[in-house]
């Protein structure tokens, strides 16, 4: 397929990366040229702009930061709305608000341009060995289209609902990765509190029904004393406030997604939001 990539971050190179080792023409584009050096010395092509991208491509990937960096670099001034022919497939790989998805879904529905949300879980790992989860929100034919892409990136594809449901579902993810490395950070400080190696406590716990990718990957962090990010901090306070923005909405709370948002905005506003958010571990420890 010819695919288009925007976002060349710890995510988005290593899709970029995958994408070519599965044979497919890549092009990219991203705001900072040097950013593409590793994809462009692969073999992907630049383009000038995400409209010049879109014109060029079968399927338009994105993967950037937040809502308005979507809607700018699809329906912006120089959007891929502006280069896409009909039946183009954008698929933003971000973690939006649903209701974000929902309004650039119709948006670009407007133009003949299909969209799929398919936020990602499976951090900087899943993404390097692709193996990322795929969450899709959007019409079943339009993933079907694009779904060769997608398995260069991603191990498991759920096709969750219609616009906006990818996003629901990685929300959901979120409140449990978080809800996940907390509990994992007070096993931890139990152990040490008893005098106890937590090492060999983690490696008990991931023989038995307590087993999770969160013990595995953060347990390990934590035990390491080592938060060089997977997933940086103040990109999951971003995540956590779309969580808690949602729950607001509906009318209804989240009581321990709100104890985990508190912590990692503690960690952000004491000037650690580069670290990776498992790094909360520390307050907990640090708690009475």
């Amino acid at each position: 397929m010819k695919v288009g990539y925007i976002g060349l971050g710890i995510m988005g190179l290593p899709c970029v990366l995958n994408l070519l080792k599965a044979g497919h023409a890549v092009s990219v584009w991203s705001r900072r040229r040097d950013s593409a050096k590793a994809a462009l010395e692969a073999g992907a092509t630049w383009a000038d702009s995400p409209a010049q991208l879109a014109a060029q491509v079968d399927v338009l990937i994105s993967n950037v930061s937040d809502t308005k960096d979507v809607e700018q670099v699809l329906l912006g001034e120089q959007g891929a709305v502006h280069g896409a022919a009909p039946g183009l497939v954008c698929v933003d790989m971000s973690t939006i608000s649903p209701i974000g998805a929902r309004d650039i879904a119709a948006r670009l529905a407007a133009s003949g341009v299909d969209f799929l949300d398919c936020p990602v879980s499976g951090g900087q790992v899943g993404a390097v060995n692709g193996t990322l989860t795929i969450m899709v929100g959007g019409k079943a034919e339009a993933l079907q289209r694009v779904r060769p892409a997608l398995e260069a990136m991603g191990k498991t594809i759920t096709h969750i609902g219609a616009s906006g449901a990818g996003q629901v579902a990685k929300a959901c993810n979120q409140i449990a990765v978080g809800v996940g490395v907390a509990a994992v950070a007070e096993v931890m400080k139990l152990a040490k509190a008893c005098g106890v190696d937590p090492a060999p406590v983690r490696e008990a716990l991931l023989g038995g029904f307590a087993q999770s990718r969160v013990l595995d990957i953060h347990g390990q962090r934590m035990i390491d004393d080592n938060y060089v990010p997977g997933f940086k901090a103040h990109l999951h306070l971003k995540d956590m406030g779309i969580v808690l923005d949602t729950a607001q909405q509906l009318g209804i709370r989240l009581p321990e997604a709100e104890r985990v948002e508190g912590l990692i905005r503690q960690l952000v506003e004491q000037g650690e939001g580069e670290l990776d958010s498992s790094a909360i571990a520390k307050l907990i420890w640090q708690q009475n």
